[in-house]
């Protein structure tokens, strides 16, 4: 499928809309804190945070200069109830040792995987992922997204929504894309609009037209 094709939905979600306010609670410091680890990775979109568990990569920031990357370790320092281990910036691509606690594991294998597919290499991921942080509905349609929307190809809300048994649910699947922890690894850049444009991003529209140009979708930039 083109970004050209047309499918019938709806008026368009904006997958920057802000998401249910059921899926931003935070989960409260006690028995259940769990370890996690965190690391800064260049990209040619620019910083991304990412932060993995003992389950697997929990969440990745875009544009995580400074201040960025400090809010957000301090929003999942709440969430997780415990404070993480920060991966020297030097040590990204290496492969963890049988001995490394399994966060920094599940981290430094996702560092490994972005690397070789902004590198134009690895066309998926197979890492072990934290859904954790988001749950219902939400969960259920970018769980969908990554199963089954490969590289190289787009798919539109309301087909997404039917995927997921919710013919109804168009707008509340880009209330989903919006809400997305695991973005780039969980491909909603890969969600467009039926009418040929490349629809909102909360990465910001240059990022996701450099995301869709790298998986042929979109003509690389002239300039």
């Amino acid at each position: 499928m083109t970004i050209a094709e047309r499918q019938t939905q709806p008026d368009q979600p904006d997958p920057q809309d802000q998401p249910d306010p059921r899926e931003r609670r935070e989960r409260p410091e006690g028995p259940d804190a769990r370890a996690w680890a965190w690391a800064v990775l260049a990209t040619p979109i620019g910083p991304l945070l990412l932060a993995a568990t003992d389950e697997g990569l929990a969440q990745v920031v875009f544009h995580a200069e400074e201040k960025t990357a400090a809010e957000a370790v301090a929003r999942l320092t709440r969430r997780l109830g415990t404070e993480p281990t920060a991966v020297p910036p030097e040590a990204p691509g290496t492969a963890a040792a049988p001995s490394t606690p399994r966060p920094a594991g599940h981290l430094a294998e996702a560092i490994r995987q972005l690397e070789s597919y902004f590198a134009g290499e690895a066309k998926t991921f197979t890492l072990s992922l934290d859904w954790s942080l988001i749950t219902g509905f939400n969960r259920r349609v970018l769980r969908e997204l990554a199963a089954h929307v490969p590289y190289g190809t787009v798919v539109g809300y309301q087909n997404l929504a039917d995927r997921v048994g919710e013919p109804g649910a168009a707008r509340a699947v880009g209330m989903a894309m919006g809400s997305n922890p695991l973005p780039v690894v969980v491909p909603c850049h890969r969600v467009v609009e039926s009418g040929g444009g490349i629809g909102g991003f909360g990465g910001g529209l240059e990022t996701k037209r450099t995301l869709l140009a790298l998986e042929g979708v979109l003509p690389q930039p002239l300039f």
